[in-house]
């Protein structure tokens, strides 16, 4: 950590859902907490949150898709905490709709926030980080970066890209032996308000796609994430079951979602029909929403992290266990 009293984390998109955990997951550690995000009710409800749990919290309104904004976010953070260690990307948009349905400028606006919010944020933390030459950068990701699924290809797409990102420049850390370290946690389903708000065309309500976590259990994991900095963490067995099965059976997994996933992500009440979202505008501009959706009688409260690392090695001893339980039989029933 630099040497100011109390280490500095960053975290984008920390007025709700698993930003909002993080914070304050942070600030129960008694950290300096900069919050970055748009709407000025969860922003301000946020940071009270932070103080209020023992650490100290600035709120910085900017919209991550403008570079510049968090260019200056990031340098006001700074100069009131003393440095940057460790700052964690997160925030994210989305548009659930089928391909054809949606409009070339949702593309965009999903890419600017949820890919190039990431890029923005990484840069203005590298700019703060390397005089020092230390620190931590969180790429907050999804099982989705692995195995994409229908009616949210805008989403996963930009994930994806940030894993594409994230990999390329942690070779050119290492390539200059940097002591800024990179890691990316890939999420499971969380109960998070972005349910209520994210940009829908689908005729029934969104929910995640089960099992589901509560925010918090998610938060503690990226505390460890930011602590350790394992090359990735994945977050929950569902992520480690769709990652190795996007891995291991591409094609099952395409017609599996193709006849399981539409009816997945919705309930069967129907969707609220003009309701707000929050693809170009904040919806907690005048209204705290928290942390939490309205998943909580569903939602887990404890997961199981895991460095994929551990669970390939974990996988091929079991494999050599089971080929050499086979070999023995075989060489038993051959002298039989």
């Amino acid at each position: 950590m630099s040497g100011h009293t109390r280490p500095t984390v960053v975290v984008t998109g920390g007025s709700a859902g698993v930003g909002r955990a993080v914070a304050v997951a942070f600030g129960r550690r008694g950290w300096n907490v900069g919050i970055v995000a748009r709407g000025r009710a969860g922003l301000a409800a946020a940071v009270e949150e932070v103080q209020s749990v023992g650490g100290r919290a600035l709120g910085y309104r900017a919209d991550v898709a403008d570079a510049k904004a968090v260019e200056r976010a990031a340098d006001a953070f700074a100069e009131k905490f003393g440095g940057i260690d460790v700052w964690v990307n997160n925030a994210m948009v989305t548009v659930y709709a089928e391909v054809e349905q949606m409009s070339a400028e949702e593309f965009q606006r999903v890419t600017d926030v949820t890919y190039l919010g990431q890029v923005h944020g990484t840069l203005a933390a590298l700019r703060h980080m390397k005089a020092s030459d230390r620190g931590t950068i969180v790429h907050v990701g999804s099982a989705l970066a692995y195995r994409s699924i229908p009616l949210q290809s805008a989403y996963c797409a930009a994930k994806a890209a940030v894993r594409g990102f994230v990999d390329s420049l942690r070779t050119e850390l290492l390539h200059h032996r940097s002591g800024i370290r990179l890691t990316m946690v890939q999420l499971p389903a969380v109960n998070t308000p972005q349910f209520d708000w994210a940009r829908s065309r689908l005729p029934r309500k969104l929910e995640p796609v089960p099992p589901i976590f509560q925010p918090e259990a998610i938060a503690e994991e990226i505390v460890r994430a930011a602590h350790d900095a394992p090359r990735e963490l994945w977050i929950g067995t569902p992520s480690w079951l769709a990652i190795f099965g996007a891995q291991a059976a591409p094609a099952f997994s395409d017609h599996y979602l193709a006849r399981h996933g539409y009816r997945g992500e919705m309930t069967s009440q129907a969707a609220q029909k003009g309701r707000p979202d929050n693809l170009f505008e904040p919806v907690d501009a005048r209204r705290d929403h928290g942390a939490h959706g309205r998943f909580d009688a569903r939602a887990k409260s404890s997961v199981v992290a895991a460095d994929p690392m551990w669970l390939h090695i974990g996988m091929i001893a079991a494999a050599g266990l089971v080929g050499g339980a086979a070999l023995a039989a075989a060489r038993r029933s051959g002298r039989r």
